[in-house]
């Protein structure tokens, strides 16, 4: 594991002269690659779901007028590193869904938590749309979207998308760029996603809203919609799903994510001209949603 110094965090100044805890940047430099058989089960559309080598480390997943497709991970995880790169569907594809996401809806009916990538579509000669959302405890009147422009065709070649996640922070990266920041402050209470969390990945028709608004619907014409990962990275702290109550006393300090601080200056500049070119929306800047911003929108407006 490889960490960046000097401790400037991107919402905390500290000192290594005064704290041993502060630790900036994150590398993944090193962390293992997973193959599918030892991380994932498919969740659905069985045979849309197709190993495109031999080691299983290549997944292909895919949309057709019958069905939609998807995986999600084996184990659940608490306060962890996801990483993969996907190739996104080509030609026509307003409508389209791509994900890359966390939650444990499935265990906590009333009170999910949600990490999410959604990748909302394309009509051409318009550029891709990327999401990222959170949800803590439920809360999912109160969406905490932002939506980006990608700078490159995500269609043409592998890109990798990458969550952080620990007990304080959230960091959602392209190619190794932070694009969001998310920290956690007292007001959020439950907001900030804190249980732990199952990996998705998925491709659904969004019609009703993925594009535009819902303005472009998805178009079967050019069915089957293919979406390809590969390079999985699930590093942290895995919970039994049957056990995971006991066994998560284990994750406070199971790994190094645990000393996470905040991004180094060359991020945060990395991230600035990242959301200056292709930032479109944030919920922070919403007021016709929230006329008393959110929280950790008002932190960050202080800083």
């Amino acid at each position: 594991m490889v960490f960046n110094f000097p401790c400037l965090g991107f919402l905390i100044l500290c000192t290594a002269l005064i704290t041993t805890n502060c630790v900036l940047g994150f590398s993944s430099k090193g962390l293992p690659i997973s193959s599918f058989n030892e991380s994932f089960f498919r969740l659905y559309g069985n045979n849309r779901v197709i190993f495109l080598d031999n080691e299983g480390k290549s997944v292909q997943i895919s949309l057709d007028k019958s069905s939609g497709s998807g995986f999600l991970s084996q184990d659940m995880y608490l306060h962890s590193y996801f990483s993969a790169s996907i190739k996104l569907p080509g030609n026509y594809t307003a409508g389209v869904v791509v994900t890359f996401y966390t939650s444990n809806g499935d265990e906590y009916k009333t009170n999910h938590d949600e990490i999410d990538f959604e990748f909302l579509g394309h009509v051409r000669g318009k550029p891709w749309l990327v999401q990222t959302n959170i949800y803590g405890n439920g809360s999912t009147n109160r969406g905490r979207e932002e939506r980006y422009n990608l700078w490159f065709d995500p269609t043409q070649d592998f890109h990798t998308y990458s969550i952080l996640w620990t007990s304080k922070w959230i960091v959602f990266y392209v190619d190794e760029v932070p694009i969001r920041v998310v920290q956690k402050v007292d007001a959020m209470g439950g907001d900030f996603p804190s249980k732990a969390m199952t990996l998705f990945a998925t491709i659904w028709d969004g019609s009703a809203w993925a594009t535009s608004g819902g303005k472009h619907k998805v178009n079967y014409k050019y069915a089957p919609f293919l979406a390809k990962y590969s390079n999985f990275v699930l590093y942290g702290c895995s919970l039994d799903p049957i056990q995971k109550e006991l066994a998560a006393e284990k994750c406070g300090s199971a790994t190094d994510l645990s000393t996470f601080n905040g991004l180094t200056t060359e991020e945060k500049s990395k991230m600035m001209k990242f959301r200056m070119k292709n930032l479109i929306y944030s919920y922070c800047n919403d007021r016709s949603r929230y006329p008393i911003p959110l929280p950790e929108c008002i932190v960050k407006r202080k800083l």
